[in-house]
């Protein structure tokens, strides 16, 4: 096993600045996160009277979070959010990996309109559709569905993820796939067995980025979904927990916005690396 190469010592001071201003950039980013973390533990007296650095002087108690999932409906928030971005994801990963590797390794009439097309699509603004489509889903009677939710966001998210995965999928080695046919593989087998396990990392990328995206997502589900609490998303039911407060309940508001954003956050700590060779790859082909 070799070695890695040693850094230069005359590289190391060049670094420095870079790594302080990311450092830098982290902090700004991670004081608020950790701000809002504290406070979400701290009695509604002591929010309103003590800044959450002060939290040491003070009790720290979960019940916050309890009245907000069992008394406030996120825990049927929190479900809904679950059942309406885990097979959107699945769907727009899936969907898209298979479009991807047709336009990037299969040769067909139309497949370069089909690409220009695609590309444009992400130029739309998402704003200017959604008036049409919502008047095809009230004719279709999909408004207030999670299969009407799905179809939106599969719709929205494919072009994006499509690009992605197509431009991995071009850069793969030509031999790799010249080898596939020469040992007899249909299409199919090779896209199975040859393309997706080399493309783990962009297909994991691609996946975090939707993933973030449609969890986040307010006003796709507020449009499509409406105030019904009984298939609202946690981001619906943040929003209405902001309206509602009105000097009163920061604690809860605290808790909830926590628990809307602890999801998206382990599921990118848990996939960090995958997104990260992700972002890398094909940069040396």
């Amino acid at each position: 096993m070799t070695a890695a190469p040693a850094v230069p010592k005359r590289a190391r001071p060049r670094r420095l600045p870079t790594h302080l201003t990311l450092l830098l950039v982290c902090g700004v980013w991670t004081v608020p996160v950790l701000g809002l973390l504290v406070s979400s533990f701290r009695p509604a007296y002591e929010i309103s009277t003590t800044g959450w650095w002060r939290a040491g002087e003070g009790r720290l108690t979960t019940d916050n979070y309890r009245d907000v999932l069992a008394t406030g409906g996120f825990g049927t928030a929190l479900a809904n959010s679950l059942l309406i971005t885990v097979p959107a994801v699945v769907a727009m990963v899936a969907i898209g990996s298979v479009a991807a590797f047709a336009l990037a390794r299969m040769s067909f009439a139309g497949r370069r309109a089909v690409t220009v097309a695609m590309i444009a699509l992400l130029a739309l603004p998402v704003q200017m559709t959604l008036v049409p489509v919502l008047r095809l889903y009230n004719a279709a009677g999909l408004t207030g569905t999670f299969a009407g939710i799905w179809l939106v966001h599969l719709g929205f998210g494919l072009p994006f993820a499509i690009y992605l995965l197509r431009t991995f999928f071009a850069g793969l080695p030509e031999e790799v796939f010249e080898a596939a046919a020469l040992d007899g593989a249909s299409t199919l087998t090779t896209f199975l067995r040859v393309a997706v396990p080399v493309s783990g990392p962009a297909i994991a990328s691609v996946a975090i980025f939707q993933f973030i995206w449609v969890w986040n997502d307010l006003l796709i589900a507020l449009i499509f979904l409406g105030g019904d609490p009984g298939v609202a998303p946690l981001t619906v039911a943040v929003s209405n927990l902001v309206s509602a407060t009105t000097g009163q309940g920061w604690q809860l508001l605290t808790a909830a916005a926590f628990v809307a954003m602890a999801v998206p956050m382990v599921i990118f700590f848990a996939l960090q690396r995958y997104f990260v060779r992700g972002l890398l790859a094909g940069s040396g082909k």
